[in-house]
């Protein structure tokens, strides 16, 4: 692995730079390619076939154009659907995003989890296979929502949110029964719903645990690409859409790049 690896970190809108963040923690050293696919934004509203057809050539593209030694798929959707296809096209290695069950399942007291995520990552059979495997027990309560991407997304370019909007997304993920046992664990599915965790914190009617994927994520880049290296200066980055527009806010996006302004 070279010095200074470059990573090609890929979602369908702004929600993978929750993800971005957390790698560029650990290897600020990196060079950083940052690819939001806004021209199919989103991707819950797309047939797996169409996912298949968009991503896999769009990823051949990419590579060719950014030689990267490693890619991160930073969207659930994406990485149930697609990442085998990408693993057996391509010779880069590639690390997913998948929800984050087994942990929350594990932590819980109550045994009473949410799954909060696009409502196609709730229904798909990924999921339940996670929640089998990994469930321990737990009563786990599927929750999918249509409009909180779009919203992280707004609030990321300094729209308001209002909080009877955004508690209307997550109000099914708060549940007690009738001996009084509730949630206490709630996995974010979508990389996007990290971006909205300070709102999430203040309306939320008990306090619960969000179970964010991207340490993790992180951990496993580091793996398998290595520690930073001391002495190396932090790397440059590159922040690309699909569609073709530029970003308004750079100073916004500086942090998820260890605090350098994309280019």
């Amino acid at each position: 692995m070279p010095t200074r690896p470059t990573i090609l970190v890929f979602d369908s809108g702004l929600g993978g730079l929750t993800v971005q963040r957390e790698i560029a923690k650990a290897r600020p050293d990196a060079r950083y390619v940052y690819v939001a696919d806004d021209a199919f934004f989103p991707y819950g509203q797309h047939t797996e076939e169409a996912l298949i057809g968009r991503v896999v050539p769009l990823m051949g593209e990419l590579i060719n154009a950014h030689r990267p030694d490693l890619v991160v798929i930073a969207c659930n959707t994406a990485s149930t659907l697609v990442l085998s296809h990408l693993r057996a096209a391509y010779a880069v290695p590639f690390v997913g995003t998948v929800p984050a069950i087994k942990p929350a399942c594990a932590r819980s007291v109550s045994k009473r989890v949410s799954v909060l995520g696009t409502s196609g990552t709730v229904k798909r059979e990924y999921t339940q296979t996670l929640i089998r495997e990994f469930g321990g027990g737990c009563i786990v309560t599927l929750v999918g929502s249509a409009e909180l991407a779009a919203l992280a997304e707004g609030a990321l370019g300094g729209q308001g949110i209002d909080d009877a909007d955004l508690f209307r997304e997550i109000a099914p993920c708060f549940v007690q029964d009738a001996a009084g046992a509730r949630t206490d664990t709630i996995v974010l599915a979508c990389t996007h719903y990290p971006l909205l965790l300070d709102h999430l914190n203040r309306i939320a009617p008990w306090p619960v645990a969000w179970i964010d994927p991207a340490p993790a994520i992180a951990r496993r880049v580091v793996g398998l690409i290595g520690d930073h290296q001391p002495g190396v200066p932090p790397g440059d980055a590159v922040l690309l859409y699909t569609s073709g527009k530029r970003h308004a806010w750079p100073e916004a996006l500086a942090p998820f790049f260890g605090g350098q302004v994309a280019a």
